[in-house]
């Protein structure tokens, strides 16, 4: 039996990703880093969290 995932799954993973990214990046905006720069980074290693959670 394959087991699918629920589309609120992915988007409580996603949340939940971001929020752990969150935390790192306000600290480093904290210290200086450009917020924008900030943002691309946590959006893109909260999609890379649950894209490798979602193959493992």
């Amino acid at each position: 039996m394959q087991h699918v995932e629920r589309p609120n799954d992915i988007t409580t993973q996603l949340a939940v990703a971001c929020l752990g990214a969150g935390v790192i990046t306000t600290v480093a905006v904290a210290q200086g880093q450009n917020p924008i720069t900030a943002l691309g980074i946590t959006v893109f290693s909260a999609v890379a969290a649950v894209m490798l959670g979602q193959v493992l």
